[in-house]
């Protein structure tokens, strides 16, 4: 019994082989790795540089190449910009228009400026200057239009008289009177006005002088004398030291204008806002205008024989 039990076993045996071989390892690749790591890394290889890595990765890589790509353009391209626009190159012609452009622009900011003041100076005034500055106006269209009617007065006895060579005569004469007033070689008396100017600081310049006498000639004036000297046509005004010079002659403050013409349009000429007298109290300086019936220029001047001029009647 017990050899019949053994023998299925023996049997059994038999049949299984003794050993199992083992497989002989694949021969290593020449990098000395295993072939299965090479074969994986042929395998990432092949699949490009994003294998193995996570879709975060490969995302910030891709972003931080885009955002390279448009640095790299915007810096070409500011680049490129200043590269146009310096140095800068002009031509002769646009350097010619860019000057006369300046030139223009110039003007107008100074014409701007100063109507401004203008402006500014009436905006603010009151109304009773307002209406003193419109009624010099129109005194001035009326002496215009008196002188006019004064010409056309004589032409008309001129060509009416049955003595012309008389006429003539007569107004020549009138001529020369009135000729010798302006030119200053004779004396003249008639309704004017006087205005001293109290100068204690010392401010006063002669170009504030000259403004009042321009003022006074806007206004009408005939005849005018400072301190002692007549004003004619030719004269002029320079500063010497503390004082003023008037043709030459040294003259001190106070400075006193006898002045003949109509006085309701002299001393508002001189009292206008932005004047004569505020702009001489802006400078520390009175100046006070009183109206008269008579005045008296006796002041005279020495005709002068003029060097170039000649008369161009025959």
């Amino acid at each position: 019994m017990g050899n019949e039990e053994r023998q299925p076993e023996n049997r059994l045996r038999r049949e299984l082989p003794d050993e199992v071989p083992v497989p002989a390892p694949r021969p290593e690749p020449a990098t000395g790795r295993p072939a299965e790591e090479a074969s994986g890394e042929a395998a990432r290889q092949a699949a490009g540089p994003t294998a193995g890595r996570t879709p975060a990765e490969t995302s910030g890589e891709t972003a931080a190449g885009t955002t390279g790509q448009s640095d790299e353009a915007r810096l070409t391209g500011r680049r490129r910009l200043v590269e146009g626009l310096w140095p800068p190159r002009f031509s002769r012609a646009q350097l010619i228009v860019a000057v006369l452009l300046f030139g223009l622009g110039f003007g107008l900011a100074v014409q701007v400026a100063s109507n401004s003041d203008s402006d500014s100076a009436l905006r603010g005034a009151r109304q009773e200057d307002l209406v003193r500055i419109l009624d010099e106006l129109d005194d001035r269209t009326q002496r215009l239009e008196d002188e006019k009617q004064g010409l056309e007065k004589q032409r008309q006895e001129l060509q009416s008289s049955s003595d012309q060579a008389a006429e003539a005569r007569r107004q020549t004469a009138e001529k020369e009177r009135q000729l010798g007033i302006l030119a200053g070689t004779v004396a003249a008396q008639g309704p004017g006005i006087t205005m001293t100017i109290a100068d204690t600081k010392g401010t006063v310049k002669a170009d504030m002088l000259l403004d009042a006498i321009q003022e006074l000639r806007a206004a009408g004036a005939e005849a005018i004398q400072i301190n002692g000297v007549r004003v004619v046509a030719s004269t002029y005004l320079s500063d010497t030291g503390d004082s003023v010079s008037v043709d030459g002659n040294k003259i001190n403050a106070p400075y006193r204008f006898k002045v003949i013409g109509k006085p309701q349009d002299l001393e508002p000429a001189l009292n206008i806002p932005g004047g004569v007298v505020q702009t001489l109290e802006k400078e520390q300086a009175t100046a006070t205008v009183e109206r008269s019936t008579k005045i008296v220029v006796d002041a005279l001047r020495q005709v002068k024989q003029p060097d170039y001029a000649r008369s161009s009647s025959p």
